[in-house]
């Protein structure tokens, strides 16, 4: 079992930065593949970024240039630098993690942090 808090949410005028944490706690060590995903009001929830176990990073294209996936070498702790924020980054903000372990893959889910992005 794997639990995920995030933290560092907030409000924040656009232009300006907010540094997202996921803390970790439980079989850390089976961390493999771990993301952040957002969730706006009356819309899909969206992968956002995504740092994998080969040590690529992939993001999407609204936040390209923008944001920053980085992690801790023990995996207890995985962060999303936000820079220049738009009013559309507000969302809920989720970590997710896949982990491996005893032959077989699972995957968990943070609660959230609200990121508000003032215009």
């Amino acid at each position: 079992q794997v639990q995920l808090v995030e933290s560092g949410g907030g409000l924040v005028q656009a232009g300006g930065s907010l540094r997202l944490s996921c803390a970790a706690s439980g079989m850390t060590a089976s961390i493999r593949n771990m993301r952040w995903y957002r969730q706006a009001p009356g819309k899909q929830r969206t992968l956002v970024a995504a740092a994998f176990a080969m040590g690529t990073k992939d993001y999407a294209e609204s936040v390209q240039g923008r944001f920053t996936i980085s992690t801790e070498g023990n995996r207890n702790a995985f962060y999303l630098q936000m820079d220049s924020l738009k009013p559309e980054d507000t969302a809920t903000y989720i970590c997710n993690v896949d982990t491996y372990a005893n032959l077989g893959y699972r995957n968990y889910w943070g609660q959230g942090t609200q990121v508000t992005v003032s215009s």
